[in-house]
């Protein structure tokens, strides 16, 4: 688990066939001496384990999955990413709950900056309708595994405002238009629309509730009615 708050920039030393998957070495930097073989870091928003440690050097096993979901396998050397230890007990939660788990991928389609503003600048991304469902206004969502808050949300795409230390501290400032990037939506608001879906639709295909025939609550053939919510309080 992560937050989605960036701590250094590492650098891309080698990326190679290994296997089935790939080997991949980063160069973590001051970070190195806090890192043990067995943890969990945020590669680029990609939750990987460290293998190897050689000096302040890194190597981690990619899966073939992970390269076809994310951006990793499109690396090259000497590119930044963005790297995030995983949380501790008593950790502080600066950002929002981040797995490291990719929902995706998107495209930068628009990127505004605004030199000397305390605003940063404005950062477009199209992504697949059915992720740009899972995103709400004001919400939460992490970039390359940089925790944002969504601005706008269409159809299929979202915006996100950039503070200065945001595009100085982590490689979206490096990125241009047409890059992709990883994308992972709230976990919070995933669950929240699973479960939401289930008990208002409960005669779709899968939902389980239908399949099992148990009707969800407030109405014998189920969903929730304004009966319902009145009779729970909700006036």
């Amino acid at each position: 688990m992560f937050t989605g708050i960036i701590e250094h920039m590492g650098r891309v030393k080698e990326l190679r066939r290994a296997g089935e998957g790939s080997l991949l070495v980063l160069e973590l930097g001051p970070m190195a001496r806090e890192v043990r073989p067995g943890e969990s870091i945020s590669v680029e928003g990609v939750c990987l384990t460290v293998t190897g440690l050689k000096g302040e050097q890194a190597s981690f096993d990619v899966s073939q999955e992970t390269l076809k979901c994310s951006t990793l396998g499109g690396l090259r050397v000497g590119q930044g990413v963005n790297l995030e230890r995983s949380l501790k007990v008593g950790d502080r939660m600066g950002g929002h709950f981040v797995q490291g788990h990719v929902d995706g991928t998107g495209t930068i389609q628009k990127k505004e900056e605004h030199p000397g503003s305390a605003s940063g600048g404005t950062m477009w991304f199209t992504v697949p309708k059915g992720l740009a469902e899972n995103m709400i206004e004001k919400g939460s969502v992490a970039v390359d595994g940089i925790s944002l808050t969504v601005v706008e949300v269409k159809d299929t795409s979202f915006s996100v405002a950039l503070i200065p230390f945001t595009l100085t501290n982590t490689t979206l400032g490096l990125k241009n238009v047409g890059d992709r990037v990883n994308i992972e939506a709230d976990i919070l608001g995933k669950w929240v629309k699973r479960l939401y879906g289930t008990m208002l639709a409960p005669n779709q295909s899968g939902s389980g509730l239908a399949e099992k025939g148990v009707p969800a609550p407030g109405t014998e053939q189920g969903g929730i009615t304004m009966e319902f919510l009145k009779d729970k309080g909700f006036e």
